[in-house]
């Protein structure tokens, strides 16, 4: 009897190969995907070592109770909490009660209808969620380093305010041990953070008498939270738009950067409208909101533009426009990292302030942006004043500068820790000979292929 795979494939033995490439093509996407999966993709190259950091010290105990202080520290390089701020949750292992609070406070209280007294329980939740107290707080309330909003500045652009903590007096569990005390599952109530289990590090220790006498907590644990710009939004949140003075074409953000007009659940505002109903929120919501953006093709709530303004005999000069295209959402200590190779030989910058982010030794490649105190660190909303920009002058390098292959742009920019999207290289603006270079060479080529074919419908002919 004949094989009917062999007779299919004596018929058809180009239908076999398709099928055959077809799979294979499935399976290199199937790999590539789960492959895409993972957990490198909370590590920033440009801040290798960022993380939030939770500490937990047991002060002291007494009898049914104990006094703990809560500690968060953002060891992040440029990437700042902003408004509504941190939400710290967690799980207790037993039936845990929280009994006082300075510094913070529980967003619940729950059912702590057992507990019969004078006074009840600061929070009985089973999975509190603790908020940091507003600034202006009660003096009887306050703890050192509390009261910011739950706002935690970046390292760099502010290392005095980068630090939270508050203090708890907390009831014991009935029946268990000194292993349980520690609570479980800690999050930071952040989009696109995940925190470790907690962790025992040696004890903190406190300064006394100068420095002559050192006291210390009972225990310490630790926990480290990471961030996830993948976890944190589906979407980008900025997109990049670049320009020239030898070049008059001006590139803009890529088509969809950010989403897409049409697309069921988008919204968006037209130019020269007005949106009849728009309840921004008061100074300390405690929900981030979604942006409402202006009408674009990119559909983005920032806008980035990197204009290459002059060149000079040694030096060359560069401009940036942040523009906030974002109608429910003021951003303030705003941040934007540069990656360019010669920033190395950054000379100046004009309105904003800066610090290079040499990560890797020798390498100054990277550097930091942020605004000027009252000045400019806030960026209003959409409209006339929502943009900030400055400019900022540069060295020619002799041994890498030029102003060809679109050498002159930003090789990633990121926004408040965000990468932005970039056009593709191929549409970065040139220069005017180079443009004229492509032109001649496709044209040459059109010519060649002509005649190619000219030559080979004769000789067709010809037979």
């Amino acid at each position: 009897m004949e094989n009917p795979f062999f007779s299919v494939f004596q018929t058809n033995p180009c239908l076999f190969l398709d099928q055959r490439s077809n799979f294979i093509a499935c399976l290199l996407i199937f790999f590539s995907l789960t492959c895409s999966f993972s957990p490198s993709y909370e590590y920033d190259s440009l801040d290798p070592y960022a993380n939030v950091t939770i500490t937990w010290d047991f002060l002291v105990e007494n009898g049914d109770t104990f006094d703990v202080r809560v500690s968060l520290y953002n060891f992040q390089l440029f990437r700042h909490v902003e408004l509504p701020g941190w939400k710290l949750g967690w799980s207790w292992k037993g039936d845990e009660v929280i009994w006082s609070m300075w510094g913070a406070e529980a967003t619940q209280q729950g059912n702590c209808s057992k507990y019969i007294g004078k006074e009840l329980p600061h929070c009985c939740e089973k999975k509190p969620v603790i908020v940091d107290l507003m600034p202006g707080a009660p003096y009887k309330l306050q703890v050192a380093n509390c009261c910011k909003g739950g706002v935690l500045s970046s390292m760099r652009q502010d290392p005095a305010n980068y630090g939270a903590a508050f203090q708890m007096n907390i009831g014991k569990s009935a029946g268990k041990g000194v292993d349980s005390k520690m609570p479980a599952n800690f999050t930071l109530g952040l989009p696109g953070y995940t925190c470790s289990d907690p962790f025992q590090v040696s004890p903190t220790k406190f300064s006394k008498d100068g420095g002559r006498r050192w006291t210390q907590v009972l225990e310490t644990w630790n926990m480290t939270c990471v961030y996830s710009q993948f976890r944190s939004s589906p979407a980008p949140g900025c997109c990049v738009s670049l320009s020239s003075f030898y070049n008059s074409t001006i590139v803009p953000c890529p088509q969809c950067s950010c989403g897409c007009q049409g697309i069921e659940g988008t919204k968006c505002v037209e130019s020269g409208e007005t949106p009849s109903v728009l309840q921004l929120p008061h100074e300390h919501y405690t929900a981030e909101v979604e942006p409402l953006v202006r009408c674009s093709q990119h559909m983005c709530p920032i806008r980035v533009h990197w204009h290459v303004k002059q060149s000079y005999t040694q030096y060359w000069r560069v401009k940036i426009t942040i523009t906030n295209l974002n109608f429910a959402k003021n951003y303030s200590q705003w941040s934007l990292v540069v990656l360019h190779p010669n920033l190395r030989n950054i000379t100046q910058v004009f309105s904003f302030n800066y610090s290079p982010l040499n990560q890797y030794g020798h390498i100054n490649d990277t550097g930091m942006f942020w605004g000027i105190q009252f000045y400019n660190d806030l960026i209003l909303t959409s409209g006339e004043r929502g943009n900030v920009q400055t400019e900022m002058l540069l060295q020619k390098d002799s041994e890498i500068f030029t102003f060809r292959e679109g050498w002159a742009f930003p090789r990633r920019i990121l926004f408040n820790g965000d990468e932005c999207v970039m056009p593709p290289p191929d549409q970065y603006p040139r220069l005017p000979n180079e443009a004229h270079r492509a032109m001649a060479m496709a044209a040459t080529f059109k010519v060649l292929f002509f005649f190619s074919l000219c030559i080979l419908i004769t000789e067709e002919f010809s037979r």
